[in-house]
């Protein structure tokens, strides 16, 4: 849950909803399917971006990039990195 006003699917403008189905394009498909959608319909981090479309979207997007399975590393070694920034960031996502 995020603390901050987030915009929800129903009540987004087509800018946001661009930016949304824009930045899933770049993930694998394993995740297009938000573990736990919050009001936005969104994952948490996701939503706490829906007032700024085009930060969510550079944002999302080269994450989205970075877990490429085209790159050398396997998904567990994206996994495993992505984790290990969140835990130096103290990040709870």
């Amino acid at each position: 849950m995020t603390w901050i006003r987030t915009v929800s699917l129903t009540e987004a403008d087509d800018k946001l909803l661009k930016a949304i189905e824009g930045e899933k394009a770049f993930y694998p498909k394993e995740y297009a399917t938000p573990v736990h959608p919050d009001q936005s319909g969104a994952s948490s981090i996701v939503g706490s971006h829906t007032l700024i479309p085009d930060a969510l979207f550079h944002a999302f997007a080269t994450f989205g990039s970075l877990m490429s399975p085209e790159l050398p590393l396997s998904r567990a070694q994206h996994e495993m990195i992505a984790t290990m920034v969140s835990v130096t960031n103290r990040c709870v996502y």
